[in-house]
């Protein structure tokens, strides 16, 4: 049996919430003593539980150079697990939020010369500190691209159109038609020396970034998603997860994670972000084949490991080292 992992959340205020575009809010979370939080770069995240009680991560928007606060961006989802709902809509400022010490997996790369920077939808909050954290540094030149439906579901629409970025931002509609799609290869196309290209957003500027950048070095190339595939799918079953060191058989219902029947039945298990982002929640798997949807896993590991929060079986049952 695996113990939680201990996250040392700690209560913040919340300062400020406000809307800044189509179903995206920003939260400012304060100590409530007025004592520095505890430091960061510029792409780190920020474990959230949400006021329902679930657990999920937030990337930092704010200016690295300043710990008096943090900064959140948040996209209210209605098509999600729920997490962005309740934080949006049962949190009001003045409100106490349990919030984590920050991790960065996306930081920016001391070697670079330069950088190019892509966001889609949402996927502007890590950018937002790298911009930040670059204007301060004033040393190296970087490139912004921001790729949205429209106008009103641009976020930070404003600070990025500061007279001190002129030149250095490209914001691009596509009005929801692939064929107003931004032209990538005309990025992509001629490797920069020195350049570093980083990249948050949906599922599919992340998948075209990285088939146009396969000719660049592997050490240049950094992605960072704001989600992995935790929507339930229109052809999911349930099935049935056995414990090999108990014997337990336990049902997983359609709109269910194995998590969340783990932790039912009182298997704890380590989980974090619930996600499919963080890997705390991996577990042995001993028989069967799993319906992976997180983004942690190596391609070489996905045959003996899975994660619990948000994957699934392709078959009848899956046989858990637990």
């Amino acid at each position: 049996m695996t113990l939680p992992e201990s996250l040392d959340l700690k209560p913040l205020t919340v300062s400020r919430k406000a809307q800044i575009a189509r179903d995206i809010f920003y939260f400012e979370l304060r100590d409530p003593g007025g004592l520095p939080l505890a430091p960061y770069t510029a792409g780190a995240h920020v474990p959230v539980r949400v006021p329902n009680g679930a657990m999920r991560q937030y990337s930092l928007c704010s200016d690295a150079q300043h710990t008096d606060h943090y900064a959140l961006a948040v996209k209210r989802d209605a098509a999600g697990r729920g997490g962005s709902i309740s934080l949006i809509d049962d949190l009001a400022e003045g409100d106490s939020l349990m919030v984590g010490e920050p991790r960065n997996l996306f930081e920016l790369s001391d070697k670079a010369r330069s950088f190019i920077l892509l966001a889609g939808g949402i996927g502007i909050t890590p950018i937002m500190a790298m911009v930040r954290s670059l204007q301060a540094e004033g040393m190296r030149p970087f490139k912004v691209y921001y790729f949205t439906r429209d106008a009103e579901g641009t976020a930070f629409a404003a600070e990025l159109a500061d007279p001190e970025l002129a030149g250095q931002v490209r914001i691009h509609h596509d009005q929801g038609d692939p064929a107003k799609a931004f032209d990538l290869w005309k990025l992509f196309e001629k490797p920069v020396s020195g350049a570093h290209v980083y990249c948050c957003g949906p599922q599919g500027l992340m998948d075209a970034v990285r088939d146009m950048t396969g000719h660049w070095p592997d050490n240049a190339i950094h992605f960072e998603s704001f989600g992995a595939d935790t929507r339930p799918h229109a052809d999911d079953q349930p099935f049935e997860i056995e414990l090999a060191q108990s014997g337990q058989r336990l049902q997983v219902g359609v709109g269910q994670t194995m998590l969340q029947v783990l932790q039912q039945a009182q298997v704890m298990v380590a989980s974090s972000c619930e996600s499919g982002t963080c890997g705390s929640c991996k577990v042995g798997l001993l028989s069967g084949e799993a319906d992976h949807r997180d983004q942690v896993l190596l391609p070489e590991e996905r045959a003996s490991q899975v994660m619990v929060c948000v994957s699934r079986a392709r078959g009848e049952r899956l046989v858990l080292d637990l």
